[in-house]
């Protein structure tokens, strides 16, 4: 157990990167959310293909036609590259901001609870960082991959499926994408439990963290469902900037572990708060009573009626 010198330096080290790190971390959840607006809405501008319009080609009795009808969407990636590169190098803003926050939340619980497990701070290092570059190279890599297609002369399908997703650049990041994803959501659903656990996070806060985790290694549902991170982070920094409703969570300010009561202990807590125990304890009297037979009782006045009949008889 550290001593108690010891506990104050931590507590000392942990407040002054919480008012560090604040600010940024806000700021953080806003550009992640804000990078998924802008990824989503110039996708989303793209011109789709309809069914006729991808069989049109077959009904001519074209089976490799020499332009795509496809074509005009990776001309389209490659008009709008600036726009999809600034939106990844906002979210990798926003995941090197969220491994410093991580890192400060690990540490902390860590020390609160030194059995928690230190692989999830190298994962949160790795995978976050991992996250964050290859978030910016893919977008790089298509924008050179479409501004080749737009520029060259050849404009067929496979020539199609090269310039969007199928290039040698792509297959390597796409499986750096998955392993850092995988690593990152780890070592963030990690910390949530163990900032939950010792009482640095509410249990909502390290249910949603868990959940950012999820959203991180799986990014579905879109804009809608980035909400979550974006929320979790932003929530995280007003923690750390001392805003938090009701003030912070006792663990912080203390230094040691001061895990939240089980929903039974609070609603045992909320029975004593009613009366409930003095309650129990009478039902316990009366049980305890009614194991014993109560005596049998006779009227009161039928012995004394009793003796004055043999005191009449005896007279007589």
């Amino acid at each position: 157990m550290p001593s108690s010198s010891e506990t104050q330096a931590q507590v000392a080290r942990e407040s002054h990167r919480r008012g560090r790190l604040a600010a940024p971390v806000i700021a953080g959840g806003v550009l992640y959310l804000l990078s998924g607006i802008v990824i989503a809405a110039t996708i989303n501008g793209a011109p789709s293909v309809g069914l006729l319009q991808g069989l049109a080609p077959a009904l001519r009795g074209e089976a490799h036609p020499a332009t795509s009808p496809r074509a005009p969407e990776v001309k389209f990636f490659s008009h709008h590259a600036f726009a999809l590169v600034a939106g990844s190098v906002l979210v990798a803003i926003a995941l090197g901001i969220l491994v410093l926050a991580l890192l400060l939340l690990f540490d902390a619980a860590r020390f609160r609870r030194p059995q928690t497990w230190p692989g999830a701070r190298p994962l949160v290092i790795a995978g976050g960082i991992t996250l964050a570059v290859v978030s910016v190279a893919h977008q790089i890599v298509g924008a050179v991959e479409t501004h080749n297609f737009a520029v060259g002369h050849d404009f067929s399908n496979h020539a199609v499926d090269n310039a969007l997703t199928k290039a040698t650049p792509y297959v390597v990041i796409d499986y750096l994408d998955l392993l850092a994803g995988l690593a990152l959501a780890g070592g963030l659903i990690v910390t949530a439990l163990a900032a939950m656990r010792v009482g640095l996070l509410t249990r909502w806060m390290g249910i949603l963290g868990v959940f950012t985790g999820v959203l991180v290694f799986l990014p579905i549902g879109g804009v809608s469902f980035e909400i979550i991170p974006a929320f979790w982070i932003v929530m995280l920094g007003i923690l750390f900037g001392g805003r938090w409703p009701n003030g912070d969570p006792p663990a912080w300010a203390s230094g040691e572990a001061r895990p939240w009561p089980s929903q039974a202990e609070m609603r045992a807590a909320r029975q004593a708060r009613a009366g409930a125990p003095a309650v129990s304890a009478a039902g316990a009297d009366g049980a305890g009573a009614a194991d014993v037979a109560p005596a049998p009782t006779q009227p009161a006045g039928s012995g004394g009626s009793r003796r004055r009949r043999r005191k009449r008889g005896a007279r007589r």
